[in-house]
């Protein structure tokens, strides 16, 4: 039977409630008997996975391997995957290089079946256990997912916008790379209120809206930023925020009753969301 990490509530306070119980959560997830058995089989059996196809041919592998970057949904794109796997990162035409999904080519740096420097890692011990440890972090979060999917939103947001910080990319191309990547971008679109019109534009508009309303909540454009885990949280906390106004108040709002009289004086989200977040 496989545990259900749950927050328990929704909303801001089940996000403080999941970060206070995650530890332990994710430590009695990580024992259950279906988890076990897929990290078991990998770490017993991926070294015989020598080419991307012996690879996408057993599925109890490509499970983890896919998991372990948050790509589970691509099991059934066997041939997919495969030319991924097979065409590596070194040549700037290759496969991954020319897909928007940077997770794509992060699977194929890992594993190297194409890259003639280095080649292939799975007869590497350091690269088994590194596997099954971002597999552990990612199913955790996907099974947090399936009760509330903000939570998993929120889960990827924490740990993967700082992964994006190079002190050596540019704030424009920081900014496309954030916004490429479609749950980061969900995060800082609900974040910044951000009306959905805003995709409909062009890329470099796009980017100077996002980067002016980091200046406007932040005091800067810089996504550098989000390398600060006080940047980070408020930013998730704004998100829950307007996750709060876009699907209305409850009883067991902070601050119900008033939201409800601002709201029968047909005052805007932008003076809900004041109120909202007075009462945090």
């Amino acid at each position: 039977m496989l545990f259900q990490p749950t927050a328990g509530i929704g909303g801001l306070p089940g996000w403080l409630v999941l970060q206070r119980t995650e530890t332990r959560q994710r430590e009695v997830f990580e024992r259950s008997p279906v988890i076990e058995r897929d990290v078991d089989y990998f770490r017993e059996n991926i070294s015989k996975a020598l080419t991307a196809k012996d690879l996408v041919s057993d599925r109890r592998l490509l499970t983890v391997a896919l998991g372990a970057f948050g790509l589970g949904d691509e099991i059934n794109k066997k041939a997919f995957v495969e030319k991924i796997l097979d065409e590596g990162t070194e040549n700037s035409d290759a496969f991954a290089n020319r897909l928007n999904e940077p997770r794509f080519k992060a699977l194929a740096d890992a594993f190297g079946y194409g890259n003639i420097q280095g080649g292939s890692s799975v007869l590497l011990e350091s690269f088994r256990e590194d596997m099954i440890a971002r597999f552990k972090v990612r199913e955790f979060d996907r099974a947090v997912g399936e009760g509330d999917n903000d939570m998993r939103l929120a889960l990827n947001f924490r740990r993967e916008i700082s992964e994006l910080v190079d002190p050596d990319t540019t704030e424009k191309t920081a900014w496309f790379q954030i916004m490429g990547q479609q749950p980061l971008r969900e995060v800082l679109a609900t974040a910044f209120n951000l009306a959905p019109s805003v995709a409909q534009l062009s890329i470099d508009r796009q980017q100077e809206i996002f980067a002016d309303r980091a200046r406007s909540l932040l005091g800067s454009s810089d996504p550098a930023q989000f390398d600060d885990p006080e940047v980070v949280d408020e930013m998730l906390r704004r998100f829950f925020l307007m996750r709060q106004v876009e699907s209305g108040p409850s009883p067991a709002t902070p601050g119900y009753g008033a939201l409800i009289l601002l709201q029968s004086q047909s005052l805007g989200a932008s003076a809900i969301e004041n109120l909202l977040l007075s009462q945090i």
